[in-house]
């Protein structure tokens, strides 16, 4: 366990003072991702640096961190980013693996390339292609998989990327209102810097005093957006296939069903489940190809009642906050992009059936919504509450563990303490 969050300088005269038996990972954020992608590295003895801009993550206080520290935050000063994190690496012996769990640290790692650091995933170019949703969906209108309805915004941003051609010219803002209806969502082309700006990555417009503004905003902040069908999705209906794609050889994928969302319709994930669903993988992967992508990645779909099919939003190549899920399941994800960058074994179990919860929004919601009813058993409850799920593999959480406290009272704390994590991942 890491004995407390440090400034950079003493993070990194505690590093230069250890010896590790084997090459360590850097792990940021620090929070709910970051934690589940610590705990499956930690169970297979991987000694992982857990670093962030505050100590206010839940991940630092987790016996999976062996220490926890402070860096530049990469949208505020990349290149103070690159610096700190070189020097976390010259403090280690042999190349610490990087794992970033929110874009905007999959960005900084690919930008900046850090010397002395591995990364476990394909260069910026192709990390950028993935990320971009204009480029994406351009991809995706390639392939013939199936995306929402959706226009490019011209004039404001960065030019799009030559792949976001198979979307059309760029329409004018005004020009929108006569290919979509209200209500319809704004999104943009790379969502974290977007996210700082109005804090959410989508937001849904119902008149033109809305759009106007929305339109505004972006404007001045110099993000590229798009203009986007607001999809008629079946609610419960969605599902990811989280994968690793290696350098060479078959991927390890497992598809997941975001059984519950708080909100409901709308919200983070907070009950998932292992499905079947060949076609989500076939598509997904398809994609992935047709970029050369390797690494850990989520591939995110809903199901349009309308088309009665399933429709691509987005992929993540970054582990995301139901990482935990396949982990427990068998399909150890960030371990066997460990293996691979650190090139020792890791071999799969069968993937099993399994189900993930993150209790504090599951929580509200049964509290706070009557239409909603639990979809959790008993056998469910009493595991999670007497600790038994631990030993299990068809039960995992988000942040909960009865034999690693220290995260969850972080939750607590910053629950009912008035302390507000910058990030909901």
């Amino acid at each position: 366990m890491a004995s407390g969050f440090l400034d950079h300088d003493a993070l990194v005269e505690a590093l230069d003072d250890h010896s590790f038996e084997r090459p360590p990972v850097i792990v940021c954020n620090a929070h709910i991702t970051g934690l589940g992608v610590a705990r499956a590295l930690a169970a297979n003895d991987v000694p992982v640096i857990a670093v962030d801009r505050n100590r206010d993550g839940v991940a630092p206080s987790s016996t999976a961190v062996t220490f926890a520290g402070e860096v530049t935050y990469p949208l505020d000063d990349l290149e103070g980013f690159r610096e700190d994190v070189e020097a976390i690496a010259a403090a280690v012996e042999g190349e610490p693996v990087a794992f970033g769990c929110m874009d905007e640290w999959v960005h900084a790692f690919a930008d900046a390339e850090p010397d002395g650091v591995c990364l476990p995933f394909a260069d910026k170019e192709v990390v950028g292609r993935v990320l971009d949703k204009e480029s994406l969906y351009g991809l995706a209108e390639d392939l013939g998989v199936p995306y929402p309805e959706t226009y490019r915004l011209a004039g404001i941003g960065e030019e799009s990327p030559d792949a976001a051609d198979a979307l059309g010219d760029p329409l004018e803002p005004e020009a929108i209102l006569a290919e979509l209806a209200f209500p319809f969502v704004i999104k943009p082309a790379r969502k974290r810097e977007f996210e700082e700006a109005v804090g959410t990555n989508v937001i849904e417009v119902g008149s033109e005093d809305e759009y106007a503004e929305v339109i505004a905003t972006a404007r001045e902040a110099g993000i590229r957006v798009m203009a986007q069908e607001k999809v008629p999705i079946a609610q419960g209906e969605d599902c990811s296939l989280a994968s690793y794609v290696p350098p060479s050889g078959d991927p390890l994928t497992f598809v997941g069903n975001p059984l519950v969302r708080y909100p409901l319709s709308f919200g983070t994930s907070c009950v998932v489940e292992r499905v079947e669903r060949p076609e989500i993988e076939e598509r997904a992967l398809s994609v992935l190809s047709a970029t050369n992508y390797h690494g850990i990645s989520e591939s995110e779909f809903v199901y349009d009642r309308e088309r009665g099919e399933y429709v691509l939003l987005d992929i993540n190549t970054r582990p995301w906050k139901w990482i935990g899920l396949p982990v427990a399941a068998g399909a150890n994800l960030p371990m066997a992009a460990y293996a691979d960058a650190t090139g020792t074994e890791y071999d799969s179990k069968e993937v099993a059936d399994a189900r993930w919860v993150y209790l504090p929004d599951y929580l509200e919601l049964l509290a706070t919504d009557d239409t909603f009813g639990d979809v959790l058993s008993e056998a469910h409850w009493t595991a999670l509450v007497s600790g038994a799920f631990e030993d299990s593999d068809d039960l995992a959480t988000g942040v909960y563990s009865p034999s690693d406290p220290g995260p969850t009272y972080d939750v607590i704390r910053a629950k009912f303490g008035g302390i507000e994590y910058y990030c909901s991942c």
